[in-house]
């Protein structure tokens, strides 16, 4: 009786893999829209474009329920990217070969080949097949293809051990009028909606962990983000601003161009801490932040606000105190944290990659002329009368029309 044997070096080097020649780009979401999914579809394929600008020219074609992203070099690369893309569900860096079923099982060959080969070790790999077929021309049904690429497969790769459920290895195969398209690869996107299919806002973003993950937050819901700061030189140098500008760095893979406003704010803080009582310099502060934001915003077309407030987390994001601050806002103040707790949002700022900047040690201007002891349930009718000291109206005026701007293109 014949045994079965080991794959010998020629054919190893015959099925020697080339690099992926396309991706295929999931959406979830998307799918969802109704009469409005070709709108999504197309703010997607927008975005992808200009994610992929810095990496290499890009065909992209949409196709039933997916997209095919053809870049002309570093495809592998360009698959990376896309996993930054808002609205993306997953992608895999693909071949692509005629739809006929001889030469896709060459292929599918050559790529399990490749994915073992990139598991080193006798250990067994447990495997399976999963063929979509879109084009009902194709001579087998998905279940009968299944069956003869693994029967094809199996018996030159003794590691491999069919399982269906969550195997180590799922060779795709999505065939297509034209071509079918081979991979092993499912990366993860990050989901949600297109950046700029709901609108544009503007988050305030300190140097902390949260802002940066509320902005976040908030494109993957479809927000176009531009972003505001507040810098209170001479008592706190540049270093904190530029802190911000390399958050706003870091935030700007997701979304190719940012805005950062920065507001000059010293006078301000001064003018508060010697008028108000010293429990309410905090929640003061954040008015006149809203206040200032609210103009901002208004003046260059952004329809909302965005925080990193998390209910209870500081003494300023009590109940009482976020009403006391949102009193003074003039547009719809969104807080994409408000039920995080101080972990979840580390671990989601490790995840985007802004924790490490965040925790960097500067000052900033919350840290400037901080109360002993905060105030945990402000009155309102008490920040109106001290700012009924203040000439508000004048101070607000004064800053907006110091603003720096701060055009900030992304390095990946």
């Amino acid at each position: 009786m014949n045994t079965p044997t080991q794959p010998t070096a020629s054919i190893t080097r015959e099925l020697e893999l080339p690099p992926p020649t396309c991706v295929l780009v999931r959406y979830g979401e998307l799918a969802l829209k109704g009469g409005n999914r070709r709108d999504f579809e197309s703010a997607l394929g927008r975005n992808m474009r200009a994610a992929l600008r810095q990496i290499s020219n890009a065909r992209i074609d949409r196709l039933q329920g997916r997209y095919l992203v053809t870049p002309e070099t570093r495809v592998a690369e360009a698959a990376r990217r896309l996993q930054d893309v808002f609205g993306i569900k997953s992608v895999s860096p693909a071949w692509s070969v005629a739809s006929d079923p001889e030469t896709i099982v060459t292929q599918a060959r050559a790529v399990v080949a490749d994915a073992l080969a990139r598991r080193p070790g006798t250990r067994e790999v447990t495997f399976r097949v999963s063929t979509r077929r879109a084009d009902k021309r194709f001579p087998l049904s998905s279940i009968d293809f299944d069956r003869l690429v693994a029967d094809r497969i199996i018996p030159t790769e003794p590691r491999l051990r069919v399982q269906l459920v969550r195997p180590e290895l799922n060779l795709g195969i999505d065939v297509r009028d034209e071509k079918t398209f081979v991979f092993i690869d499912r990366l993860p996107g990050p989901g949600g909606l297109p950046v700029g299919t709901l609108g544009r806002a503007l988050c305030l973003l300190s140097g902390g962990i949260d802002s940066p993950v509320a902005a976040w937050m908030s494109m993957k819901r479809g927000l176009s983000m531009s972003y505001i700061t507040y810098h209170s030189y001479p008592f706190i140098g540049d270093s904190a601003k530029l802190k911000v500008i390399e958050l706003v760095r870091a935030l700007a893979r997701y979304q190719q161009h940012s805005r950062l406003y920065v507001v000059p704010f010293a006078d301000i803080q001064t003018a508060i801490r010697d008028a108000a009582p010293e429990g309410y310099r905090t929640i003061l502060y954040r008015r006149m932040m809203q206040r200032i934001a609210t103009r901002v915003a208004e003046r260059f077309g952004l329809s909302a606000l965005v925080t990193g407030d998390s209910l209870g987390q500081v003494a300023s994001q009590t109940l009482e105190n976020i009403a006391c601050i949102s009193a003074a806002a003039g547009m719809n103040v969104l807080r994409p944290l408000i039920g995080f707790d101080k972990d979840e949002t580390i671990e989601l700022a490790r995840k985007i990659g802004t924790f490490d900047i965040s925790s960097k040690s500067e000052p900033d201007c919350c840290s400037l002329f901080m109360p002993s002891h905060p105030i945990l349930r402000g009155k309102t009718e008490i920040c109106d009368a001290v700012e009924a000291r203040l000439d508000v109206e004048a101070q607000v005026a004064r800053a907006v029309a110091s603003v720096e701007i701060h055009d900030i293109e992304s390095e990946v």
